[in-house]
């Protein structure tokens, strides 16, 4: 649902309600959307675990068992400069 500012102001609870209950509610400034609320498991479901994490600490988290991740041990072409 799209909500003015000046009505999400006046009726937050019942802003904060529906998006529990209904979704994502917009609130419009000027008719131009201008933000969004959400109930927590929504923005839960966005903001992933992994999110905050660096490269490093994402890749010993993910799963490689069963995934061979030894180098070739055979040599390189031969390339002529």
């Amino acid at each position: 649902m799209n909500w003015s500012l000046a009505k999400a102001k006046d009726n937050l609870s019942e802003v904060v309600r529906r998006a529990a209950n209904e979704g994502a509610q917009t609130i419009t400034v000027h008719g131009e959307r201008a933000g969004v609320i959400l109930s927590p498991e929504d923005y839960d479901r966005l903001i992933s675990p992994y999110a905050a994490m660096g490269f490093k600490d994402l890749l010993k988290a993910m799963n490689f068992d069963g995934v061979d991740l030894t180098r070739d041990p055979t040599p390189s072409r031969d390339v002529e400069l």
